[in-house]
């Protein structure tokens, strides 16, 4: 008889930072039969189900505090584990991979309850609440950053970078169609998969001293901004998303970006200088932990958000602009960070610990 196909879990839910490491991983495991296990109405349900069969669970974050909101969240959470088993068990899956959130828990729960291996990524610098709560119970914990190693029991984690798009990695997809000057000073601007309201203010309002230094402006304003159409200038081209972001970013002079690690991941494969202004309400500020790790080696300025005034980032951005040689140096070290051949270490990882299971 043929052996049964090898087969694998994979539990990412809500952002692009949580989907798109776990999607590029998934295109290195070729020989693996791979499913998703995702929420309703979330990212997933528009990115997964043209590739992997998408299997939704009905799952939240917790409140702070108890309340009946809370119960109803525990009650969710103790249904969604007994799902999450039942797929397991029916599909005869050999792991779970995940890239933590909400939906990690009951997906890991429920595969350590069957015996089943479990590889965690954690793309951070801080490991979120979940990711330091379910180590223990976990295979290996994936690291994007060797900073998060300290937070981790020891010998548990495997710095692997974060894997990217594979757009990033493809140095010839660099048609960048917009109508740009090659010889024009680009600022790229971004809040992350779900854009930034704040950040897209404080630009808005520089935006005019940037034009007359001769700076072209993209802004992807997500798609939560009442007043993105409020600013019409030539040398602004205003949009919710771009689908060629490595082809962008590798044209931009300065990011001016949120730092969540997806981001920043992809900011460090490109070379890409910048400006990071951490998401303020981010789970225990773990985006200022992220941006600490890239302005420690020189690759970004950070400022904290309400620290930030039209009047600093203006000028910054001015200064920046004026000295080539700084934006350059900062590119190189923005290099430093990054592993290209990430989604390669990461499946290698997964097929260790899924061969040293299933021979153990």
């Amino acid at each position: 008889m043929a052996n049964p196909p090898l087969k694998l879990l994979i539990a990412a839910s809500g952002t692009g930072g949580h989907l798109f490491p776990a999607i590029a991983l998934a295109e290195k495991l070729p020989e693996y039969e791979i499913e998703w296990l995702g929420v309703p109405n979330r990212l997933e349900t528009q990115l997964v189900p043209s590739q992997y069969p998408l299997n939704t669970i009905s799952v939240e974050g917790f409140q702070k505090g108890l309340s009946l909101s809370s119960l109803r969240t525990m009650s969710k959470l103790i249904s969604s584990i007994f799902q999450v088993r039942k797929i397991l068990q029916q599909g005869n899956f050999q792991g779970l991979f995940t890239t933590g959130g909400y939906i990690a828990g009951p997906g890991v729960i429920a595969a350590r309850s069957l015996g089943l291996p479990v590889i965690f990524h954690e793309s951070n610098a801080l490991p979120g609440k979940v990711t330091r709560f379910f180590s223990p119970w976990c295979s290996v914990v994936a690291i994007g950053f060797e900073a998060t190693a300290k937070y981790l029991p020891k010998g548990k984690s495997v710095c692997v970078g974060t894997p990217v798009r594979p757009q990033f990695l493809d140095q010839h997809y660099d048609s960048l169609n917009l109508h740009i000057p090659d010889t024009a000073p680009l600022i790229v601007v971004f809040g992350g998969s779900q854009g930034a309201v704040a950040v897209n203010k404080l630009v808005r309002e520089c935006a005019l001293a940037w034009f007359d230094a001769g700076a072209y402006i993209v802004h992807l304003t997500g798609d939560r901004d009442p007043e993105a159409e409020s600013l019409q200038h030539p040398q602004y081209i205003s949009m919710p998303f771009y689908d060629n972001m490595a082809a962008l970013l590798r044209r931009a002079n300065l990011a001016i970006s949120r730092s969540g690690a997806g981001s920043l991941t992809e900011l460090a494969v490109c070379g890409t200088p910048a400006i990071l202004i951490p998401y303020p309400f981010a789970a225990e500020d773990h985006q200022s932990f992220n941006s600490a790790v890239f302005t420690e080696v020189g690759a970004a300025l950070s400022f904290q958000q309400s620290q930030l005034t039209p009047e600093l980032l203006q000028q910054q951005v001015l200064d920046l602009l004026a000295s080539p040689e700084t934006l350059a140096k900062m590119g190189e070290k923005a290099k430093t960070l990054s592993t290209p051949d990430s989604s390669h270490k990461l499946a290698d990882l997964v097929r260790e610990v899924l061969a040293n299971h299933s021979s153990s």
